[in-house]
Order: C-alpha cells, then structure tokens, then sequence
C-alpha cells in the first residue's frame, strides 16, 4: 500500500502511555476506574491502570472495524455489557488506542454518562475527522495507524501432519 502509516513500536508504546498517563495525572483527574475498550484499549488501559495506580479496571466490547478502514456502519456493543450498577457515581477514564471516526468512543462515553460523576477520554492517537474530541491524546495523525499488537498477521494452528 502506497499510503503512509504511522507506525507504533513496543517501546514507544511504553513511553507514550507513560505520558499519556502524565497528562491525567497532571490535570488532577482521578479516576475511580478505566474502561478500555476492546480490543487495542485493553492494552492502554492496563499501562495507564499501572502508571495512575488504578487497579478498578473494566471492558466494554466493542465491534466497529472489520479490516483495514473498513468498519460497520455503526459500532455495536458485544456481551458482556458492564453493570451500570459498578459505574454509578464514578469518576471512569475510558481508555483506547485511537479515536478515528470518534464512533466508538461516543457509544462508550454516552454509555457512561447518564451513570457516572464523571467521564473522560485517553488515546494513544487521536485522528482530526474524530466526532470526540478526547481529554488526553499522545499524538494526532492523519495517517493509518500500525500498532505493535495488531500489526501482525494471527498466529494460527499448524495443520495437523497426515
């Protein structure tokens, strides 16, 4: 492909969720608990939930991209959905690698907001067409986004030897 991509390693994965994680620390928001979105949000919510020293951490699951740049027309949430019951009055960070279309990270805050104190947003990268602008971005693009956790092909079982 011919386009350019942004490309994230492993190590720069760690630095940049230490700052990012340094943002939220230094506008004094304390968050009760991270809600990751699944899948790349599990991985920024686990390094913010160790660098912020939360260890109140849920998952919303949420299926919207099924390709490179291709997505459902809507996201749609998939079992199990978190308890209200576990979100009510809380201060909750949701946590995910990017906001593209910002389609995501709406249905996930909008979920929260009728139950929480309050709800912001963190991401690794943060695209400018984003119908959510987010409290805490490390970095802005333009460009495809090549994570180290999906950059990879799936490792899948060798057929068995006949």
């Amino acid at each position: 492909m011919g386009e350019e991509r942004e490309e994230l390693g492993w190590e720069q994965f760690g630095a940049a969720s230490r700052q990012l994680a340094q943002q939220v620390a230094d506008s004094g928001f304390a968050p009760d608990l991270i809600l990751s979105i699944a899948r790349g949000g599990l991985f920024v919510a686990g390094a913010l939930g160790y660098a912020l020293e939360v260890k109140n951490l849920h998952v919303m699951n949420v299926e919207f991209y099924t390709g490179v740049d291709e997505r459902l027309e809507l996201p749609v949430v998939l079992p199990p959905v978190p308890n209200v019951v576990d979100l009510a009055g809380a201060r909750v960070l949701v946590a995910d690698d990017v906001a593209d279309t910002g389609a995501t990270l709406r249905l996930v805050r909008d979920f929260c907001r009728d139950h929480v104190a309050e709800v912001r947003c963190a991401v690794i990268y943060e695209k400018p067409r984003s119908a959510v602008r987010c409290e805490y971005v490390w970095r802005r693009t333009e460009r495809w986004i090549e994570f180290p956790w999906s950059s990879a092909p799936p490792v899948r079982r060798a057929a068995a030897a006949g």
